[in-house]
């Protein structure tokens, strides 16, 4: 049923002529459009009311019996959906004998009680059925309970509301207009207007209007012959020729109520005058743009909207060419990044020697490092960079997997050494990760991608976290920048200094860690303490046949405090050690 069906009221305009009744429907036949129903009056004088009512005789007059209707109803629904109003058991049986042709049943409000009725309909299969029921004189309440009777005895396709009533004719100020916020408010239910307004009244075109820009669903609306004679129901009535003046302005004043939602001029004008985001800055190939990076300015050039720029900076694309200062970007602008993991590792270790070969259950420190590197689900390329001295060599013999790609470098400027795999790998973004971290989280690390990727950051890191747990996000071009400065970039191996160190040359989005994350435990391997208590975490995680994540570790932990405190009297150098510190910042800092 679409937005502005209209159901034409039959009633009682026939006065039991048959002859009237056939001409009337083919009549409303030969208007064309689809959007429309016929309501049929179906009742038997016996069994709508007692003798003694004063009506009595007219419903006599007015009786049809089934072979009549049967012809009426098969010339109606020839063209038009056919409403059965059903006030007695006559109606109900009616209602079986043509169900096929039958699209929908209305119930007036003083047939509501009418509990024979309704038992009777629920041994009928109305599955595919509208019912409507008018409320009108009910309270909200009563509706309520009308509504709640209905729906547990009577299985249909759907239950409409219905205002409106006949009072020959119906006057505005008492048509029911008012109620369609108060039915909106209280129901889900659709909501049909019926209107009876006197037919001679240019009211008659405007009320259903004002009823649709109330919010009804459609509209009931009494129809007549105008060249015959009509006995009853005439006075609310349209006749065929006013039918068609009628839907010229109904048509006029709610083609817009028919719509959808945006229609095809609105987004004709909004893309003409919105404006557009527009760079403010010069922007590099291999940038996440950021909101920070534009102005916005009507335009008429091509370019992405916000939510597109934004879609595609959450979706992880960089911007493929450099884009110059007031220009719009498009999709073409865009690609997705190329990310590697890059795990800097060396055997020169004197605390612990050869550290990164030792045995953690079945593999080396190195490889279980590599292998939770491996489940950062960003990552395009993971790479082991070690120095090309010979006494690294022989870590080419621990990567771990055969996806790993083994890269040696320069031994002291690690920032070099990554350059070089970045350039042979054309990489847009690392994953900056020490050797000596077997239990880097990739958890972690996913996290601290998709902030670095919101911020259009140079530089990503984390505020507080367990010591060997995170990782460092790092723009190459960051990188290069670096290098522009440093020829030689001297104790590059504590690499983070060079980016907190120029917070006026990087943009820096240093971030809090879902709180689950976070603990203050030490994983990093540098003394036997921490190998000893990285030996009880694997036994656990053995044991549990559990795969390693960074919650299950910290509650592990967490639940054993003196496992925890094998190693928690440690501390790092680069946090403790004042000269190195002092060395650090001196070295680290970009003079201009």
């Amino acid at each position: 049923m679409k937005k502005g069906y209209h159901i034409l009221e039959i009633a009682n305009v026939h006065g039991g002529d048959f002859s009237y009744f056939k001409k009337l429907i083919q009549g409303i036949s030969e208007y064309k459009s689809p959007d429309f129903g016929v309501k049929l009056q179906i009742f038997k004088s016996d069994l709508i009311s007692l003798p003694d009512f004063s009506f009595y005789h007219v419903y006599e007059e007015l009786f049809f019996d089934f072979s009549e209707w049967e012809e009426i109803i098969d010339l109606t629904s020839a063209t038009k959906d056919v409403w059965i109003d059903v006030f007695d058991l006559y109606g109900v049986q009616a209602l079986e004998k043509f169900s096929n042709k039958v699209y929908g049943i209305k119930f007036q409000a003083s047939v509501l009680d009418n509990i024979e009725v309704f038992e009777a309909l629920s041994t009928l299969d109305l599955t595919n059925k509208y019912l409507m029921i008018n409320v009108s004189g009910l309270t909200i309440e009563e509706i309520k309970t009308k509504i709640t009777v209905i729906s547990n005895l009577v299985d249909c396709k759907e239950i409409l509301l219905q205002i409106g009533y006949q009072s020959y004719p119906t006057p505005i100020e008492k048509s029911g207009l008012g109620k369609l916020d108060w039915l909106k408010d209280e129901f889900d239910n659709r909501i049909i207007y019926a209107d009876h307004t006197a037919g001679d009244d240019e009211d008659t075109y405007l009320v259903p209007i004002l009823a649709m820009y109330a919010g009804a669903y459609g509209i009931e609306k009494h129809i007549m012959l105008g060249d015959e004679e009509t006995k009853y129901d005439f006075q609310a009535s349209i006749t065929l020729e006013q039918l068609s003046k009628y839907m010229q302005q109904y048509n006029k004043y709610c083609k817009g109520l028919d719509l959808s939602f945006i229609n095809d001029k609105e987004v004709e004008y909004l893309e003409k005058t919105i404006q557009k985001p527009v760079t403010n800055v010069g922007l590099k190939a291999g940038k996440v743009p950021s909101l920070e990076d534009f102005y916005f300015r009507r335009t008429d050039f091509d370019g992405l909207s916000l939510d597109e720029i934004k879609k595609y900076q959450e979706e992880g694309f960089i911007l493929r060419n450099t884009i110059p200062k007031n220009s719009t970007i498009r999709k073409e602008d865009f690609r997705k990044p190329n990310v590697a993991a890059i795990v800097a590792c060396r055997l020169k270790s004197s605390r612990l020697k050869n550290k990164a070969l030792l045995k953690i259950g079945d593999l080396t420190s190195i490889e279980m490092c590599l292998k939770n590197t491996m489940r950062i689900k960003e990552v395009n390329h993971v790479v082991l960079a070690t120095s090309n001295l010979e006494s690294d060599a022989d870590l080419v013999n621990y990567t771990y997997h055969d996806s790993v790609i083994f890269h040696t470098g320069d031994a002291e400027d690690v920032i070099r050494r990554y350059l070089d795999v970045c350039d042979q790998l054309h990489v847009d973004t690392v994953i900056r990760i020490t050797g000596d971290c077997p239990y880097i989280s990739h958890e972690i690390a996913s996290y601290l991608y998709e902030s670095h990727l919101k911020s259009g950051a140079d530089y990503t890191a984390t505020n507080e976290v367990s010591v060997g747990t995170s990782a460092e996000i790092i723009e190459v071009s960051a990188l290069r920048k670096i290098k522009s400065y440093f020829e030689s970039a001297d104790y590059s191996e504590y690499m983070t200094w060079y980016f907190i160190n120029n917070p006026d040359h990087f943009k820096i989005n240093k971030i809090d860690l879902p709180k689950e994350y976070v603990r203050n435990y030490r994983l990093t391997l540098d003394y036997q303490e921490d190998l000893d208590l990285f030996l009880e975490i694997e036994k656990h995680f053995t044991n549990e046949k559990k795969e390693y994540s960074i919650i299950e570790l910290n509650k592990f932990l967490d639940d054993n405090p003196e496992v925890a405190a094998l190693n928690s009297h440690l501390t790092l150098k680069y946090k403790t050690d004042q000269s190195l510190i002092d060395t650090l910042n001196k070295c680290t800092k970009i003079k201009v």
